[in-house]
């Protein structure tokens, strides 16, 4: 396992899981609870499961404000997806494949269970944040394992239904599951470029944010890669075709720990599936976004959104 201090709080970590190319992202380590004499029942981890691309990089900003407001309390950890961010140069992208179709979307799911069960010890709570597709993630662990002691699960502009005909899917459907093949080649002559060159295209194609963080410029750089964007078009195209259905039986069982996040303006996530998801359950924890927060709110919404999520989870947190 590769260590890559980043500032004094941040820990990059890269590793195989289920032989894929895998980072985690870390504020905060396990072993907190020993130094500070804390008992078990305040063991809990923020797990931050992301959309696509899988790149934890872009969600360090929001990491970091959300342990500080947490008085660095309680660890807070991001994975990767499988092979969606560039290794070290002594590591290869794959090695002793462990799971048939590691990339794909089931694969990913399976990716982040395995991740669990061999690093996470079960007596410590959960508290799981997914973003888009992540939150369909998390439904699928909830209901894979059971067991898990998951505190909260946070849902923040879940694609967790219908993605193919929200307005969003209906563009990209057929890129991703037909044209993705002609993506790979400007990808390739793109990644011949200089790191600098690549860093000023992306500050270009950025260049309307408020504010441009390095962390996403430096996250934004792993899209240059064939096999980080190939990865992610493929993992893309399974989406299209299999998140149809929202799992209603999951969401039932457990609703009293769900929390769920629709934008006002979101293309992957309509209002319509806020307002169907708000008639099924009108006991859940459902909430419409009132600020304005664009799907990819890590670009410039990490602030807003990490005080939300403290405001949401302070009763459960106060009650441990």
């Amino acid at each position: 396992m590769l260590c890559m201090e980043e500032g004094p709080l941040a820990q990059e970590e890269f590793f195989y899981c289920c032989g894929a190319a895998t980072q985690l992202l870390k504020f905060g380590s396990l072993d907190c609870w020993q130094k500070d004499g804390s008992n078990n029942s305040s063991k809990v981890l923020f797990l931050i499961i992301p959309g696509n691309p899988g790149i934890v990089c872009y969600y360090k900003p929001f990491m970091q404000i959300l342990h500080k407001i947490l008085n660095q309390k309680y660890p807070i950890w991001a994975i990767s997806h499988a092979g969606h961010c560039v290794p070290p140069g002594d590591m290869e992208m794959i090695e002793d494949i462990e799971l048939q179709d590691v990339f794909g979307l089931n694969g990913q799911i399976e990716h982040k269970l395995t991740f669990l069960r061999k690093n996470v010890p079960k007596d410590i709570k959960l508290v799981l944040i997914g973003h888009s597709i992540g939150c369909h993630m998390i439904l699928e662990i909830m209901k894979r394992e059971p067991e898990l002691q998951v505190l909260k699960a946070v849902l923040l502009f879940p694609t967790i239904e219908r993605m193919a005909e929200s307005p969003q899917g209906k563009l990209m459907t057929p890129v991703l599951c037909k044209l993705r093949f002609l993506m790979y080649v400007p990808i390739y002559f793109l990644s011949f470029l200089p790191e600098s060159v690549k860093a000023s295209l992306v500050r270009w194609a950025l260049q309307g944010l408020h504010s441009l963080d390095e962390a996403t410029v430096s996250a934004s750089l792993n899209l240059f890669s064939v096999d980080c964007a190939a990865n992610a078009m493929y993992m893309g195209s399974q989406e299209m075709v299999q998140v149809v259905q929202r799992d209603d039986s999951t969401i039932s069982r457990c609703l009293d720990k769900l929390i769920f996040y629709y934008g006002c303006n979101d293309h992957w996530c309509p209002i319509t599936y806020y307002e169907d998801m708000k008639r099924s359950f009108p006991e859940g924890t459902i909430h419409l976004c009132q600020k304005g927060i664009r799907h990819a709110f890590v670009l410039d919404a990490s602030v807003e959104m990490a005080q939300m999520l403290l405001d949401w989870l302070r009763t459960d947190l106060a009650k441990l």
